[in-house]
């Protein structure tokens, strides 16, 4: 995608993301949205698109840091909930919860107990969370071994994206077997009926935001919508199931 064609599409979709807060804020609606996915997926990128022109009081940005101690001793969901959006608002979470399923697991932050019952909780709440009225979708940014190398070296020459290097980065690629197998298991233990899992495939960052507010918008009703420009790319975005694994339409 062409810069000045990828800033005419994001120019569109942000007018119909306008559209679509007016919606939410009239109706009282309640939104949230979770976007996971490797270190240096493009997580922070695709939420800045989202987010660029929509009410600063009515859509925030949740990014959580590392458990307090208070948080350790807490029910592990606990931290979470008072970020949940209130009717009127739109929440983008930049990793959630399901850090337990993710980095977690891989770096040993947690014991297997905690691994365990976060996969016995977790489809509760999120039924709770949806049959309360919240619109409630969660993102997998996929990308390849090669294409996050390249990121992470990035980050260490651009002065400008400095803060986004950890120590769990530096293990990124390391351990990438490692989050490959619980990513795996991630997908296919929480991909509910009623909260499934889309993956966007996020080796391409512009058409990886196109094609994901794309789909988030097809998904919504709200006055002014327009549909024509809400067709999405269907092999970039789409629902988990096992056969991604055998159409390689998951980084391996």
């Amino acid at each position: 995608m062409e810069k000045q064609e990828y800033k005419e599409e994001l120019y569109k979709l942000q007018v119909q993301l306008v559209k679509f807060q007016k919606y939410v804020i009239q109706d009282n609606k309640q939104v949230c949205i979770i976007f996971e996915g490797r270190d240096a997926a493009g997580k922070d990128g695709i939420i800045k698109r989202f987010i660029q022109h929509l009410s600063p009081r009515d859509a925030h940005v949740i990014a959580l840091g590392i458990p307090s101690q208070k948080d350790k001793m807490s029910w592990y969901f606990q931290r979470f909930v008072p970020h949940l959006p209130t009717k009127q608002e739109i929440v983008f979470f930049n990793r959630s919860w399901y850090n337990r399923a993710g980095v977690e697991k891989v770096m040993n932050f947690c014991s297997d107990k905690e691994y365990k019952d976060f996969f016995k909780q977790v489809g509760d709440l999120e039924q709770m969370l949806v049959n309360s009225g919240i619109i409630f979708f969660k993102y997998y940014l996929d990308i390849s071994k090669e294409e996050q190398q390249k990121r992470l070296n990035d980050r260490k020459i651009d002065p400008l994206k400095q803060w986004k290097i950890s120590p769990v980065d530096e293990k990124a690629q390391d351990y990438w077997e490692d989050y490959s197998k619980a990513r795996n298991v991630m997908l296919e233990k929480t991909s509910f009926k009623l909260t499934p899992w889309f993956v966007v495939r996020a080796d391409n960052k512009k058409e990886a935001r196109i094609n994901t507010i794309k789909h988030f918008l097809s998904k919504m009703e709200y006055e002014g919508k327009d549909e024509k420009e809400l067709l999405y790319d269907k092999n970039m975005v789409l629902e988990f199931n096992l056969d991604c694994y055998e159409k390689g339409l998951i980084a391996p």
